[in-house]
């Protein structure tokens, strides 16, 4: 199959996601464009469309995969429904970027990964912090060797408490287990978990532990787990969703014989600080997810590797599903 001239997108669901991170990139990209948005609220969609200028709208799935012009696909709705909307699109012949957490477990994403395999159409998880400029600053400094042996890496990251009751409907699918598997952890652990294994490789063994401690929500708010990486190298992680609000806290260490780095994840900004008194400070872009997503242009445009492989994503999964559920 001839790789195309121009990647011309249709995006089912497109809830706040999409609202900044990324569905203004895809018409900021070069040899991009967003032709039309998928969603089944009627008034949502053409407010959604009005205010990003996308000239067409559909309701349904199966119309918008179908339209001719579109020659790929952005799923951005909950976890639920990533495996099935992902295996219609490739049945239709059109590559597809998913957003994050790629599924709800990893049998989903096998089966994702196996259609992929089968049809030999492309498809991209959205774990878009592993192209931003400081995260491959990272991963730099770390083969020059500056920090030395990597021993250790901790993380530790905490939220205030998120009740039901304080959450709009339109929010609730994330402490869903129908909907997003191990609610909030499995929002934000995929983008942690995939930096460690794109900087560190694949993971040898791991194992964790969980508590639900929020007993009014129904997902697991507490997580530690840790992984064995290749050269004995450890991570150790905590995450805690039942935080006092003076307990937030985003913060990662690497800890090498002759010297550390610490760093945060998310944010407008980030910093690194390095034990020798180096420092550096990034401005994260507008739409975050731009840089991933000119890699995924250039990649369905026959131009490049896979940015961000299905293989990877479940890899993520695998660490993820082994802290918070029972073997």
């Amino acid at each position: 199959m001839l790789a195309p001239e121009k990647i011309v997108w249709g995006i089912i669901g497109c809830g706040d996601v999409t609202e900044l991170k990324s569905g203004p990139a895809f018409n900021k990209v070069t040899n991009s464009e967003l032709h039309a948005v998928m969603r089944r609220d009627k008034v949502l969609l053409a407010d959604y469309a009005k205010r990003h200028a996308v000239p067409h709208q559909y309701t349904d799935v199966d119309e918008l995969i179908a339209d001719p012009a579109i020659n790929a696909i952005y799923i951005a709705t909950p976890p639920k429904f990533h495996e099935p909307f992902a295996i219609k699109a490739m049945a239709a012949g059109k590559p597809v970027y998913v957003e994050k957490p790629v599924t709800r477990d990893v049998a989903e994403a096998k089966r994702m990964q196996s259609f992929s395999d089968q049809t030999g159409i492309k498809m991209v998880v959205a774990h878009y912090r592993r192209a931003l400029p400081m995260f491959i600053e990272i991963k730099r400094i770390i083969e020059t060797g500056v920090l030395g042996k990597i021993n250790l890496v901790t993380l530790q990251y905490f939220e205030p408490a998120i009740e039901a009751s304080n959450l709009t409907p339109k929010d609730l699918w994330r402490i869903d287990p129908s909907l997003a598997g191990a609610g909030l952890f499995y929002d934000i652990a995929p983008h942690q978990i995939d930096i460690m294994i794109n900087i560190f490789g694949k993971p040898i063994k791991y194992g964790g532990n969980f508590l639900t401690q929020l007993k009014t929500s129904p997902v697991e708010d507490t997580v530690n787990g840790w992984i064995h990486f290749d050269q004995d190298i450890l991570f150790t992680g905590t995450w805690g969703f039942s935080m006092p609000e003076a307990m937030k806290r985003d913060h990662c260490e690497i800890i090498g014989d002759k010297g550390t780095l610490t760093f945060n994840f998310f944010g407008t900004e980030g910093f690194l600080k390095m034990s020798n008194g180096d420092s550096q400070k990034f401005i994260q872009p507008k739409h975050i997810q731009q840089p991933m997503i000119e890699k995924v242009v250039q990649y369905f445009l026959g131009k490049t590797t896979n940015p961000s492989p299905i293989e990877e994503a479940i890899l993520s999964m695998e660490v993820m599903e082994n802290f918070v559920y029972e073997k």
